[in-house]
C-alpha cells in the first residue's frame, strides 16, 4: 500500500472540506442559525445523506469486490449503472409531484405551514442524488484504476458552486438565499459529473463502458452477467446499511431536533461539519485508498499482505485522530468562534454550537477506526455481519438520542452520537478479531503517543486560555 495513494486522498478532502467551511462561514454569515437556515440544513440533508453513503464507501465496498472477479466488467457496470439511473430518476421525479411528503418524513415537528414553504426546495434538492450516484459509480472505476484525487477534489466543485450562490445572494431575502443554494447544488453535482467523465476518458475506463452497452443483450453474456449482478445484490444492500450507521444516526438527529428549540437543526449542522472534516481527511481518506489494495491482497488469499497494509497506517490514524480529538474538544469555542460568528451568527449562537462540536468530537476516534477495521468485513465479502453490526448500534443509539435529547438539547443528540462510535468500534473489532486490535495495539508505540497526547493537552488548554481571553 503506497501512503501516496493515502496523503493524495487527504489532500484533495482537505481541500473540498476547506471549502465546504468556507461555505458554511458564508451561510452562516447569512443566514445565522435561524428558521431559513434549518430550512435548508433539512431540504438537503437527504442529498447529502445519500451523498455521504455512497461516496464514502456504501457503493465502492460491494461494488469493487464484484468488478474485480467480473469476467466482462464492461458489461457489468453498464448494467449495474442502467439499473440504478433507473431508480434514482423514477424516484426524482415522484418527489417532484410530491414534494411535501418527503418534507413531512424529515422534518415531522415543523407545521404544515414551514413544511409548504420547504416543499419546492426539497423537490430541487433532492435531483442532485441522480448526480451523487453518477460521480460515485464513475470514482469507484478511478479507484480500481488507484486514481483518488479528482474524486477527492470534486467536491469542492459543489462548495464553490454554493459560494458563487451565497456571493451574489447574501444580501438578498433569506428566502431568495435558500432557493439560490439549492439551484446551486444542481449546478454543482453537473460540474461533478463532468469532471470525472474527463477523468474516465483519460484513463480510457470509457472503453469498458462502451464496449459493455454495445454487448449488454448478447445471449452469451447473460449468464455470466446474471451471476455477477446477483453476486452483487447479495452485497450492497447490506454494505449500505452497514456504512450508512452514522449518516442515519445524524439523520435521525435533525429529526429529533426539529421537536427542539429553533436554531437545534444549525447547532447540529455547523457542528457536524467541523467534526467531519477531520473524520474525513484522516479516516476516509485513509479508507478509501486501502480499501483496493486490501480487497486484491484478500482475492489472492494474502491476508498477512492485507493486514500490513492495515498496520502501516494505523498509528499514523490513531495519533492524528487523537490530537484531533484533543484540539476539536478543548479549542470548540476558538474554532467556531473563527469560522462561523459574524453577520447573523451572534456569541450565543457559537455557544450552543461549541458545545454540540465538544460532543461529536468524542465519537471521532472510535469512528475513525471502525471505518478502518471494517474494510475487512467488506473485503472478505462479510457484509451481512456490518449490516447486523450497524443495525445493533443504531437502535441503541436511537433509545440514547431520546433520554439524552430531554435533558441536553441538542448536546445530548451529538453525545448519544458519539455513543454510537463507541459501540459501532467494539461490535466491528469483535467481528474482525480482537486479537489483530490487540495485536497491533501491543507496541512501545502506544506509550509514546499517550505521552505526546498529554503533553499536546497541557498546550492546548494554556492556548485556549489565551484565545478566550482575547475572543472574549
Amino acid at each position: 500500500m503506497k501512503l501516496k495513494s493515502i496523503f493524495t486522498n487527504s489532500f484533495g478532502i482537505l481541500f473540498s472540506r476547506v471549502t465546504g467551511l468556507g461555505r458554511d462561514v458564508l451561510m452562516a454569515s447569512a443566514l445565522g442559525a435561524s428558521g431559513y437556515s434549518d430550512i435548508f440544513f433539512v431540504v438537503f440533508k437527504l442529498p447529502n445523506l445519500f451523498r455521504r453513503i455512497f461516496a464514502e464507501g456504501a457503493f465502492t465496498q460491494a461494488f469493487m469486490p464484484s468488478f474485480i472477479a467480473s469476467k466482462q466488467k464492461g458489461v457489468f457496470a453498464t448494467a449495474i449503472f442502467l439499473r440504478f439511473m433507473l431508480i434514482l430518476v423514477t424516484m426524482s421525479l415522484f418527489v417532484s409531484f410530491f414534494p411535501e411528503l418527503l418534507t413531512k418524513m424529515i422534518a415531522m415537528g415543523w407545521s404544515e405551514e414551514l413544511i409548504k414553504e420547504s416543499a419546492p426546495l426539497t423537490a430541487i434538492n433532492f435531483w442532485y442524488l441522480d448526480f451523487v450516484f453518477m460521480v460515485t459509480f464513475l470514482a469507484t472505476l478511478l479507484q480500481y484504476k488507484e486514481h483518488f484525487a479528482t474524486t477527492a477534489m470534486s467536491t469542492a466543485l459543489l462548495n464553490l458552486s454554493m459560494i458563487s450562490a451565497l456571493l451574489l445572494y447574501m444580501h438578498k431575502e433569506p428566502k431568495t438565499i435558500v432557493f439560490a443554494l439549492s439551484i446551486a447544488v444542481i449546478i454543482g453535482g453537473l460540474l461533478q459529473v463532468t469532471a470525472h467523465v474527463i477523468a474516465i476518458k483519460k484513463f480510457n475506463m470509457h472503453k469498458i463502458l462502451i464496449g459493455g452497452w454495445k454487448y449488454r443483450n448478447k445471449p452469451s453474456k447473460q449468464k455470466e452477467l446474471k451471476e455477477e449482478t446477483q453476486l452483487f445484490n447479495r452485497l450492497f444492500i447490506p454494505s449500505v446499511w452497514g456504512n450508512s450507521m452514522p449518516q442515519i444516526s445524524s439523520f435521525l438527529d435533525t429529526v429529533l431536533a426539529s421537536f427542539l428549540i429553533s436554531g437545534s437543526i444549525s447547532y447540529l449542522f455547523y457542528a457536524n461539519r467541523v467534526f467531519q472534516l477531520p473524520l474525513a481527511i484522516i479516516a476516509i481518506a485513509a479508507s478509501v485508498a486501502l480499501f483496493p489494495s486490501i480487497s486484491k491482497a484478500l482475492k489472492h488469499g494474502n491476508e498477512t499482505l492485507a493486514y500490513q497494509h492495515l498496520e502501516h497506517v494505523f498509528w499514523i490514524l490513531l495519533a492524528l485522530l487523537s490530537l484531533a480529538t484533543l484540539t476539536g474538544i478543548i479549542l470548540a469555542e476558538p474554532i467556531v468562534w473563527l469560522l462561523f460568528e459574524r453577520g447573523a451568527f451572534t456569541p450565543t449562537m457559537s455557544a450552543q454550537t461549541a458545545g454540540v462540536l465538544s460532543m461529536y468530537m468524542l465519537g471521532l476516534i472510535p469512528y475513525g477506526l471502525a471505518k478502518l477495521f471494517s474494510l475487512f468485513l467488506y473485503a472478505n465479502k462479510e457484509h451481512k455481519k456490518a449490516a447486523k453490526i450497524a443495525t445493533i448500534t443504531l437502535l441503541i443509539n436511537v433509545t440514547i438520542s431520546f433520554i439524552l435529547m430531554k435533558y441536553m438539547g441538542a448536546m445530548g443528540l451529538a453525545l448519544s452520537g458519539s455513543i454510537g462510535g463507541l459501540i459501532f468500534f467494539t461490535l466491528t473489532l469483535r467481528g474482525v478479531g480482537y486479537d489483530k486490535f490487540f495485536n497491533i495495539i501491543k507496541s512501545k508505540k502506544l506509550i509514546y503517543l499517550l505521552v505526546g497526547l498529554a503533553i499536546s493537552a497541557l498546550v492546548l488548554v494554556w492556548v485556549n486560555e489565551l484565545l478566550m481571553g482575547w475572543i472574549r
